[in-house]
């Protein structure tokens, strides 16, 4: 079994943040691979708080910080944590339609939210979060969180899979740019694949598809080569430059040629 590498470039300014967290990602379980993309475990140790910053994605990750799971639903805001002293939290990053089989609604029902996984799924998340948070042993962290996911009691959906299968091809092919490339790809309407991904992923396919879009171009920023962003705004598929730039900087927080140069980045 092989670590599976998420998305690193979702981390910003990551030469800066490397000095004071580290990241291990873990692949889950057969029962709950089904479900689950990877777990995250964050450790760190700063002497005074750090704010960090993570691009969000279209992932529902469920999560045991502040003595509790936290469920985050997909969100459109800048994502940011403060990590104080030292610690550590893990957390749970499902497949992009995998958290539908645990949560048995609409995904779109908790957008934008954070909420407990006793208000979400129903079950005390206290014990779970506890035992996770006060070991250091990272198979007893993983092993408390999978036991609680399956209290939720997910069955395999193949609409779940079909869904999932849709968001990787648009992270996959730089070429789709639209909703309706991506509905070609699905053999559906628009509309259709609209609801599916509100159904299913929490927010519509025109976003998740910028969104791995701005995902690139962070990877670009990273890479330590200089980049032609005139060029790079074309490959992926904005207008020209500035479209490229009011996006990025919407996401990030400041423009990408601007970002590259940060010293915290590269």
């Amino acid at each position: 079994m092989t670590n599976p590498r998420g998305r690193p470039e979702a981390i910003v300014r990551p030469k800066a943040g490397e000095q004071v967290f580290e990241v291990e990602r873990i692949a889950p379980t057969a029962p709950l691979d089904e479900f689950v993309d990877y777990y995250w475990l964050v450790t760190w140790a700063v002497q005074e708080p750090y704010r960090q910053q993570v691009v969000p994605q279209p992932l529902v990750h469920v999560a045991a910080e502040q003595g509790r799971l936290l469920v985050h639903g997909v969100t459109r805001e800048q994502f940011f944590r403060t990590l104080n002293g030292s610690g550590h939290a893990l957390g749970a990053a499902f497949h992009a339609g995998g958290f539908r089989p645990l949560l048995k609604r609409s995904v779109g029902t908790i957008s934008g939210a954070v909420r407990t996984g006793q208000d979400v799924l129903g079950y005390d998340d206290r014990p779970t979060a506890a035992r996770i948070l006060t070991t250091t042993d990272r198979d007893e962290m993983v092993d408390a969180l999978e036991g609680y996911l399956l209290l939720a009691n997910p069955a395999p959906d193949p609409v779940s899979r079909e869904v999932t299968d849709l968001v990787a091809e648009a992270e996959r092919r730089s070429d789709i740019i639209r909703a309706e490339q991506l509905a070609d790809v699905a053999g559906m309407s628009v509309r259709n694949l609209q609801r599916l991904f509100t159904e299913y992923v929490g927010t519509g396919p025109k976003w998740v598809i910028q969104r791995f879009r701005i995902l690139e171009a962070a990877s670009a920023a990273h890479s330590g080569q200089s980049t032609n962003w005139s060029e790079l705004a074309q490959e992926l598929g904005f207008s020209d430059q500035a479209h490229l730039t009011r996006v990025f900087a919407d996401v990030v927080g400041t423009p990408p040629a601007t970002y590259e140069r940060d010293p915290g980045t590269t």
